[in-house]
């Protein structure tokens, strides 16, 4: 990260996820995941970087007395406003963070997470060892521009830890398209279906359309709707895939031929992040900033997403196209949390 050798002794940066299953390796917690890959990449920098997971404000404070921290980033806004104010004045040398994990649209999913980021900028004002922050760019820049208040840009970085393995081209037979995450609407899941299914009738071709199981986030009725769509289909399995352990789910997504990540507002997207890793490539909205501009479609178009999945399905550089635009999202990032610790 470009620390000196005395800054480096004297930086320790800890990343705080809510706990919400008591093991930050499963991947439907993606906060422990993003957390885990963002450190991993900032350890090998030299940032002395930590993951915590805890599942209140108390326990991290009780953390931090055992194991000072000079930068606390904290993911996602769920931590109420006058615990954090308490830490800030408990803390006073050590640099916190609250970070909005999705764009804009994604916070209405949160009933209380606008209002938790209108009181972290009031409590910017009055603290100067704390401040928001956004995973996304575009959120980063829109706080500024509507509250005008500083939101500081901490990206996700995703660790690739080995090379990405060789993929070979769609060679006919049973084709399998994942679309996964949780059910939420602005997922768009219904879209991503519909597209699988015209890929594979263009090419008359038996579908399984993968989704992830067990994790309903409000929108039951959109798993009820791909159903509806996909059901009677003698060449159509819908297969709904139980949330794994996130090394297993790496190796479910290597399993597939093509991902459909369409979603109508996000800030990273690990899913197609762990695809790129495993040498599979997603058709994804401009949401999806980092991936490459020949991956993208228009998110409220079926027949267009499917267009650009067909080309991906047997493009020889799609995957390389990808790992490139991986790692020149991770250079940028390594870039913002420097300016963040130093």
């Amino acid at each position: 990260m470009g620390l000196s050798s005395g800054q480096e002794n004297n930086m320790q940066l800890v990343l705080a996820y809510k706990n919400f299953a008591a093991n930050r390796a499963i991947s439907h917690i993606g906060l422990g995941v993003a957390a885990l890959n963002t450190a991993k990449s900032l350890r090998e920098t030299g940032a002395n970087t930590d993951v915590w997971p805890v599942t209140s404000a108390a326990e991290l404070s009780a953390r931090l007395r055992q194991a000072p921290a000079s930068h606390v980033v904290i993911s996602a806004p769920w931590i109420q406003t006058n615990d954090l104010a308490q830490m800030c004045v408990e803390f006073k040398d050590t640099q916190f963070a609250v970070t909005c994990h999705s764009n804009l649209g994604f916070l209405q999913a949160d009933p209380s997470a606008m209002r938790l980021v209108r009181e972290g900028l009031e409590l910017r004002r009055t603290n100067w060892n704390f401040r928001m922050a956004a995973n996304s760019a575009r959120l980063s820049n829109w706080v500024l521009a509507a509250y005008g208040i500083p939101c500081a840009y901490l990206p996700n970085l995703y660790h690739l830890d080995r090379a990405q393995p060789k993929r070979e081209r769609y060679p006919g037979g049973t084709l399998r398209i994942g679309a996964f995450g949780a059910t939420r609407a602005l997922k768009n899941l219904m879209t991503a279906a519909g597209a699988a299914l015209e890929i594979a009738n263009s090419k008359r071709a038996d579908l399984e359309f993968w989704i992830s199981s067990g994790r309903n986030e409000g929108a039951g009725s959109v798993v009820d709707a791909v159903r509806q769509m996909l059901s009677g289909l003698p060449h159509v399995k819908l297969v709904e895939n139980s949330w794994q352990p996130w090394p297993q789910f790496r190796r479910t997504v290597r399993h597939m031929h093509l991902l459909m990540q369409p979603s109508y507002t996000e800030s990273f997207n690990v899913v197609t992040a762990d695809g790129v890793a495993e040498g599979v490539p997603s058709v994804v909205s401009d949401a999806i900033d980092w991936a490459p501009g020949s991956w993208k479609a228009p998110v409220d178009d079926a027949h267009a997403m499917a267009r650009v999945g067909r080309k991906l399905l047997v493009s020889r550089w799609a995957p390389r196209q990808g790992l490139n635009a991986l790692k020149a999202h991770n250079k940028r990032a390594i870039e913002a949390w420097t300016a963040f610790v130093t």
